[in-house]
This record gives C-alpha cells, sequence and structure tokens, in this order.
C-alpha cells in the first residue's frame, strides 16, 4: 500500500470515528482519559522512557540543540505533568450540548444554539512529545477524532504514547480510529494529508516558524497558527522595581525555548537608570546576552548594539532585546509594529496605564503584573492547551476545549411555515 492510501484510509478512519465520538457521554470519555492518565504514571512510564532515550540518542548523536532536546525529553516529571494535565482535562465540564442564546421569535419558533465538536482535527508537530497526550485528550474530551503527525526526531517517544491512548480506547468502546498517528515519516505524507479536506476539518502546527508557514502554504484544510513568539515585557514609569526585576527574569530565564518566553523588554525612560543595571546584572550571571538600543547601552555597558531585526526575531534562546522608551505611547506603538500578536505584559503600579494597556495591545494574551510564561492553557485554567492561535478566526490565544468545538444553529417550531 502506498502512503496517499495509508494516509487516506487514516483520515477516512479518523471520520467515522468523530460521527461516533460527538455522541458519546461526557462519562465514557472522561474515564478513558483518567485511565490514559494513571496508565503514564503507573503502568506505561517506564517503556515511554526507554522510548524517549532512543530518540535522545539519536539526537544528540545528530548534533540537535539544546533547546530541542530540552523540548524533546521524557523524565518523571514531564509524565507527571502530561497526567496532571489529562485529569485536569476530564475534570472540566464538557462543552459539548451545551445550549446558549435561546430566543422566541414572533412567528414561535424557538431558536438557539448548541455547542459541537469539529470533527476531525489533524496535528502537525515537532519535538515536544507531551503534545501527543494533550493533545489526544483535549480531542478525546471535545467529541473530536485527531490524527497526530509528530516529528521524526520523537518517533519512538510518540508511538509509545500512541500505543496507551489507542489500548485504553478500545478497551473503554471508543471507537477505532479516534486517536491515530500519521503510519510514515515521509516529508509528502505530510503534503497529502493537507489535501484531504472531505475528511479533515482542522489542522493545527505546533513548531517552528518554517513548519507553520509550509502548512498553511499547502494547506486545501483551514489552518490554526502562529508563526512565532515575540512577547514583550514594558516596565512602566510607574513599577515596582523588585516587581518589574522577578518578571522580567522569570520570563527570560525560566525556559527560554518555548514561545511565550520574552524577547524584548522596554523601559520606560523615567527608571531605565536605576533598573537596567539591577536587571543587567542578574540576567548577565545566566548568562543572557541584552542586545540593547542606545540608550539601553549608556546604562548597560556590556549591551551588544540593537539592529533593526533584532526587535522581530523570535531567538527562543539566551538573548534578550533591550529598549528605553519615552512614554507608553512609544511602547504600545512598538508591540503593534514587531509584536506577533503573541504574549505581552506591563508591569505598573498605575490602574489606568494597566487598563490602557489591557485595551489597546491586541495580542492574544495580555498581562498585568504577570510573567508571560503564563500564556499557557494548562497555567490558564483550560486543563491543556492544543496549540496558540494568533488569527482571529475561529479561536485567539491558548486554545482548550472550547477551542475545538463550534456552535450549531437549533430551531423548534410547531408547524411554522414561510410564507
Amino acid at each position: 500500500m502506498s502512503y496517499e492510501e495509508e494516509i487516506r484510509q487514516t483520515a477516512q478512519s479518523a471520520a467515522e470515528a468523530a460521527r461516533k465520538l460527538a455522541t458519546l457521554g461526557s462519562d465514557v470519555k472522561n474515564r478513558a482519559i483518567v485511565r490514559v492518565a494513571e496508565r503514564l504514571l503507573l503502568g506505561d512510564g517506564d517503556a515511554i522512557k526507554a522510548a524517549n532515550k532512543k530518540d535522545l540518542d539519536r539526537a544528540k548523536n545528530k548534533g540537535l540543540s539544546d533547546v530541542m532536546i530540552d523540548r524533546l525529553t521524557i523524565t518523571d516529571m514531564v509524565l507527571r505533568s502530561m497526567s496532571e494535565a489529562l485529569i485536569d482535562v476530564a475534570s472540566l465540564p464538557d462543552p459539548v450540548g451545551e445550549v446558549s442564546g435561546m430566543w422566541r421569535r414572533p412567528n414561535g419558533l424557538l431558536v438557539g444554539k448548541v455547542r459541537i465538536p469539529l470533527g476531525v482535527i489533524g496535528i502537525i508537530y515537532e519535538s515536544r512529545p507531551n503534545v501527543t497526550a494533550d493533545a489526544a485528550g483535549l480531542c478525546l474530551k471535545s467529541g473530536n477524532a485527531v490524527i497526530l503527525r509528530g516529528g521524526s526526531e520523537a518517533i519512538n517517544s510518540n508511538l509509545a504514547i500512541v500505543k496507551v491512548l489507542q489500548e485504553v480506547c478500545r478497551e473503554e468502546g471508543l471507537p477505532e480510529g479516534a486517536v491515530q498517528m500519521v503510519p510514515t515519516m515521509e516529508r509528502d505524507a505530510v503534503l497529502e494529508m493537507l489535501k484531504l479536506d472531505q475528511y479533515i476539518d482542522l489542522i493545527i502546527p505546533r513548531g517552528g516558524e518554517r513548519l507553520i508557514r509550509f502548512v498553511v502554504d499547502n494547506s486545501r484544510i483551514p489552518v490554526i497558527k502562529h508563526y512565532k513568539g515575540v512577547c514583550h515585557v514594558y516596565v512602566d514609569e510607574s513599577t515596582d522595581m523588585e516587581m518589574a526585576e522577578e518578571i522580567v527574569f522569570n520570563a527570560k530565564v525560566q525556559r527560554p525555548g518555548v514561545c511565550n518566553a520574552v524577547e524584548t523588554l522596554l523601559v520606560h525612560e523615567s527608571v531605565a537608570p536605576e533598573f537596567l543595571p539591577k536587571i543587567g546584572a542578574r540576567l548577565e550571571t545566566e548568562g543572557v546576552e541584552i542586545r540593547g538600543c542606545e540608550e539601553t547601552r549608556k546604562f548597560l555597558s556590556s549591551a551588544v548594539p540593537a539592529i533593526e531585526e533584532d526587535w522581530s526575531t523570535e531567538y527562543l534562546g539566551l538573548i534578550l532585546a533591550v529598549r528605553v522608551v519615552k512614554s507608553m505611547d512609544q511602547a504600545i506603538d512598538h508591540i503593534s509594529r514587531y509584536g506577533s500578536l503573541h504574549t505581552d505584559a506591563i508591569v505598573t503600579k498605575d490602574y489606568a496605564n494597566a487598563q490602557r494597556f489591557l485595551r489597546e495591545v491586541g495580542s492574544s494574551t495580555v498581562l498585568v503584573n504577570a510573567s508571560t510564561r503564563f500564556s499557557d492553557g494548562h497555567q490558564l485554567g483550560l486543563g491543556a492547551e492544543i496549540g496558540i492561535s494568533t488569527t482571529k478566526l475561529h479561536a485567539f490565544g491558548p486554545m482548550g476545549l472550547d477551542g475545538l468545538t463550534t456552535q450549531k444553529f437549533i430551531v423548534y417550531g410547531n408547524g411554522q411555515i414561510r410564507g
């Protein structure tokens, strides 16, 4: 059988499964998700880590970057986090079947909307095996079938996790085809998958900008995307210096290789003389390279001169662009020009400034006095996330259960006809 036929059969099977999943009760779906969570910790963790070791050994031999290896690694802590995320998803209210906005028309018709699954979700992702469990759990809870296409660098890890998912689905009576992996690592298989708009309802790519642009350019299926995370922290003229230092340090250093790490720091000129030397010294202890504007370099002599490209770069590493601004207007203009609609934060003690920042910054997640690292589905109470959207149709920001559903109209009548 050719890989084209394999992909088509996979998609057909998923479409059949999606019709059945849409009718399942919450208790059935929750039980399956909880059982997967339990097996990740109790029965299958060692096998998954052994499979992951094969991927890590190969990744190191191929010279993959530390950032990629960090994303690829499955530890006991990662397994625990995956399990907890699934438990959280199972505990959330089921959006499927939720009726909203009922209203009565003058002719007596009762009109409303009910939330329904999207159908079949295709996930194309790199490196992170935890996405396999998160995506499957969210899709199952929201009544969608899922087709997973992870990167070749994580093939053994993903297969081990999918094995658990499929075994539990089978044992719990969920339809065959509810959770599947693309059966080949052929690059052209992705292209074939992206043609199958008669079976697949949505594509969600997760990975670097190159992968996402490739998917967008070649897909016949609607795509949820964010190209990159150029996230900002703006330290306002009215700020708590200690709070600002902690937030900036966390946003840059806690895990620099992820899309919600801060890439550009904007500092009001009135606090720059005091704040920049403090945060600069602390970041330097962690090996962070500062790329600063001319004004920044007056206070941080070790800073590398920033060039235009730095303001729009997602470094995914220990590099931070820093710019001193004259006003909030200039800070917001900078974010509007160079940002990626992902995540931006302000550190301020001024309520009016905080509200203005929330109102005028158009990113999918905007924070006041908190690290950009909280732009994450699990951290925001979604249980887990299937991705982050920086396009406003049909979801914006971290996507949880609601983002994997849509609404249809339902109408109750008692014999009305249209004249």
